[in-house]
């Protein structure tokens, strides 16, 4: 029995003292440098080490182009109607005469531009009549007009041009007044298609700056005026500058034209065309001058008011100046 409790004794002091002994092995110094004599160089291994460097260049790659056509071509068409009615009952206190007025104009332009070709035509289609209880159907405005005009590139901004130009009106046109400015009571005729008609050719430089305005200086010009109907000059005495039982009168002279066409805002749009005649050999009395100014101001994308005015000086049809104008609102349509 002694001897056994002897045993765990000893026993059990041997288990106090291992871990006393492993940490005492724990704690002893190493040298490191014997690890250093030992590690392993990778300059000196015997694997391979393969090295690529990268390479940054440029590479062309294809590129499919895609299908689209350019189109040298420029369209532009306006068309706006004005229409205005009124009617009164025989007895209405305040007055009045029933009438019913239409006008409309047509305007459409097409332009080439490739250099060092410049190519535009223009039409402008303009009538209006009125009719009023007791006076019968009244001419209000009546318009032809035909332009067109190709150059060729000297400079950015100077082009040479040759002009072809054509100006007259669809009907009769007759004179309501007096020259005392009474009613005439019997209107006679002082105006018809091609009576006068004008064909203008020109030859010269032209300034274009930008898209909405362009400057034409032809030093080499000619007018034909026609007058078709021979008895027209015994109501306009000057018969427009064509001897009397002629029909047609040419004319060398110096022609300017300047055009303005721009939107001002989103919805306000102006066009004007200022037109100078100089004859070579006739007196500078007999110089020319028209002005056509047209002011649109859309409201809704089919309704607009348009503002229009023309003031004309010839002194072959009247020796002072003439104008007229006027404001309507109707549907105006314009593409694009």
């Amino acid at each position: 029995m002694l001897k056994t409790v002897t045993g765990f004794f000893f026993l059990f002091l041997f288990s106090l003292t291992l871990p006393a002994l492993a940490q005492q092995k724990d704690s002893t110094k190493v040298d490191t440098s014997l690890l250093n004599k030992y590690r392993i160089d990778p300059g000196h291994n015997s694997l391979p080490f393969l090295f690529r460097p990268v390479q940054i260049g440029e590479q062309l790659m294809p590129v499919n182009l895609l299908d689209y056509k350019i189109n040298y071509w420029h369209k532009s068409i306006i068309f706006s109607l004005n229409f205005s009615q009124s009617a009164f009952t025989s007895n209405y206190s305040a007055g009045g005469i029933s009438g019913i007025a239409l006008n409309s104009n047509f305007d459409y332009k097409d332009e080439y531009n490739k250099k060092p070709l410049d190519f535009t035509t223009e039409t402008n289609l303009i009538y209006g009549v009125a009719k009023s209880q007791g006076e019968g159907s009244r001419k209000t405005n009546d318009r032809i007009f035909f332009d067109n005009k190709l150059g060729t590139q000297l400079s950015k901004n100077w082009l040479f041009f040759g002009s072809l130009t054509f100006e007259s009106q669809f009907a009769a046109g007759y004179n309501y007044t007096n020259p005392d400015g009474s009613a005439a009571q019997n209107p006679y005729l002082i105006s018809d298609f091609m009576s006068p008609g004008y064909l203008t050719e020109s030859l010269g430089v032209e300034y274009k700056p930008n898209k909405f305005f362009d400057l034409r200086l032809g030093a080499l010009a000619a007018r034909q005026t026609f007058v078709l109907d021979t008895t027209l000059y015994k109501n306009q005495s000057d018969n427009y500058g064509v001897p009397i039982d002629h029909t047609e009168y040419n004319q060398m002279a110096v022609s300017v034209v300047a055009t303005y066409d721009k939107d001002l805002t989103k919805t306000i749009h102006v066009s004007a065309r200022y037109a100078l005649f100089i004859p070579y050999i006739q007196p500078l009395a007999y110089t020319s001058h028209r002005i056509d100014a047209t002011l649109t101001a859309k409201i809704t994308r089919l309704i607009a008011m348009t503002v229009n005015a023309t003031l004309l000086y010839d002194k072959t049809s009247s020796a002072s100046l003439q104008g007229t104008e006027g404001i309507a609102l109707g549907m105006l349509y314009k593409v694009p």
